[in-house]
């Protein structure tokens, strides 16, 4: 028996280059996974006219017409909620989450992040590695908790730094990287492979080829 696809709501602010590729993935009738939903808290987001060519359904959710961040979550959840959302992904998504809101949704909300984390979590990735010294530098999915930029890794890409990078040249770099890991990572929860056991990633089964290395440590396989 195929096992129904999961319902997935993108969160975004912006021009949503994640949610494009998250959705060129699901137009794949073998992804375990369909875009319901593209949620934004701005009504000038750029990435709600490119989930509409695609034909799937938008919201806006205006925080700024809420007078806590508890109830403007409430908002979102009440709207999640009724467009039955199994999983949802973040991405570029510029507004803090409440504690109420990521513990509703634990374990079934995803986000990527432009850094290899733990290492440099919050804002001005590409800036800080370039600063550090870094020679290796990348992105990580998690699962989303209360802390920012923490919960149990997915799966991370990693990119060199150039000596001569940029934060522009190298966040194109890394950018290019989300666009591959993201969907993957995606894949592997919406498939019911990635799950969580005493807040670290569980492998159930085997990962698909296409899978192997780049998300996953083998030591994680179950």
């Amino acid at each position: 028996m195929t096992m129904a696809r999961k319902r997935v709501a993108i969160l975004i602010s912006g021009r949503g280059s994640n949610m494009t590729a998250l959705i060129e993935a699901a137009a794949d009738p073998d992804f375990p996974a369909e875009i319901a939903l593209v949620l934004s808290n701005r009504a000038d987001a750029g990435g709600l006219a490119r989930a509409a060519e695609a034909g799937i359904a938008t919201a806006v959710i205006d925080h700024k017409g809420f007078s806590s961040r508890a109830e403007f979550d409430a908002a979102m959840d009440e709207r999640l909620r009724a467009e039955n959302i199994d999983l949802v992904c973040l991405a570029g998504f510029m507004r803090l989450l409440s504690d109420s809101f990521v513990e509703a949704w634990r374990d079934r909300m995803i986000n990527i992040h432009p850094s290899l984390l733990p290492l440099f979590p919050g804002l001005d990735t590409h800036e800080r590695a370039i600063a550090a010294g870094m020679r290796l530098h990348g992105c990580t999915v998690h699962f989303v908790r209360a802390q920012m930029d923490s919960g149990p890794i997915i799966g991370q890409a990693a990119v060199p730094v150039a000596l001569d990078d940029t934060p522009d040249t190298l966040a194109k770099r890394v950018l290019a990287a989300e666009h591959q890991i993201y969907p993957l990572a995606l894949a592997l929860v919406a498939g019911g492979l990635a799950t969580v056991a005493n807040e670290r990633l569980v492998i159930q089964g085997e990962l698909p080829t296409e899978l192997g290395g780049m998300l996953v440590s083998p030591t994680f396989s179950a």
